[in-house]
């Protein structure tokens, strides 16, 4: 994959294929090799781009605090390097976060939303307290027992993808993983959901039971929202659901690239 140099610091991306964009957003720790088994099959339809988040990966630690506007802003100026007009912004967890932050700051440059296993704030002491761990390790340096967690729960038996997503996840920047973590932690734009005009696709996994109430939340919240379970599943979907949710992708994309033909 190819570097540029993004908004000050130097940015690990894949580019692939042609048709509309769909541009991936990991969350903290793991990197874009999360959309692995998204990147080459959508790319026979779509333009499919994927980066690692400052810090994250193969990109170079930031000198700036990891916030969500400027992660948003990252993506932006990607976009314009590689003549992106606009795109359908995908994110898996707190990417998905991400996502919402991306339609609500730069309405202009989105054609719509795809949050898989997301939420627009972190309420319950289950999940707060799963990410507050995230951010301890991160603070005491601890990157690569988050690193191989966080890779057995992608991968398991699947010892080569296992391997990978390890060996990019332990390349995370300690400091700048920690910070990913306390803004997902702190952040919450549900009272803003309702100005989110831009088409959402939200999936979710059936036995993710922690993040079914964040998932009726965005689908009560968002105007033009599709909820959809996968069954079967829990949170892992990229990896663990990955022929469902490129499906699921497929057609919502169609189907606005349909209506946008008939418009």
């Amino acid at each position: 994959m190819p570097q540029t140099y993004i908004n000050g610091y130097s940015m690990y991306y894949a580019d692939c294929g042609q048709g509309t964009p769909i541009i991936f957003i990991h969350p903290p720790v793991l990197t874009c090799l999360n959309f692995l088994y998204q990147m080459k099959p959508l790319s026979a339809d779509f333009r499919t781009v994927s980066f690692d988040i400052r810090g994250h990966g193969n990109s170079e630690p930031s000198r700036e605090e990891i916030t969500y506007p400027l992660v948003v802003e990252d993506i932006r100026q990607l976009m314009d390097q590689l003549k992106i007009e606009k795109a359908f912004l995908c994110g898996y967890s707190t990417g998905g976060s991400v996502v919402l932050d991306f339609l609500l700051t730069c309405p202009e440059r989105a054609l719509g939303g795809i949050v898989i296993s997301g939420m627009s704030e972190v309420s319950d002491k289950k999940l707060r307290n799963r990410i507050a761990r995230g951010l301890f390790l991160s603070r005491i340096g601890a990157v690569g027992a988050i690193a191989l967690s966080i890779s057995w729960n992608q991968a398991k038996t699947k010892l080569s993808l296992l391997r990978s997503l390890f060996n990019d996840a332990k390349r995370a920047n300690a400091k700048n993983a920690a910070q990913y973590y306390h803004y997902s932690l702190h952040y919450n734009c549900t009272a803003r959901l309702g100005k989110i005009h831009h088409p959402v696709l939200l999936v979710y996994g059936e036995r993710d039971t922690l993040f079914h109430p964040y998932a009726q939340l965005l689908q009560k919240r968002l105007p033009r929202s599709e909820l959809v379970f996968i069954k079967e599943t829990k949170h892992q979907i990229p990896t663990k659901a990955a022929g469902q949710v490129n499906g699921l992708i497929s057609q919502f994309i169609h189907r606005y690239e349909s209506s946008v033909s008939k418009g």
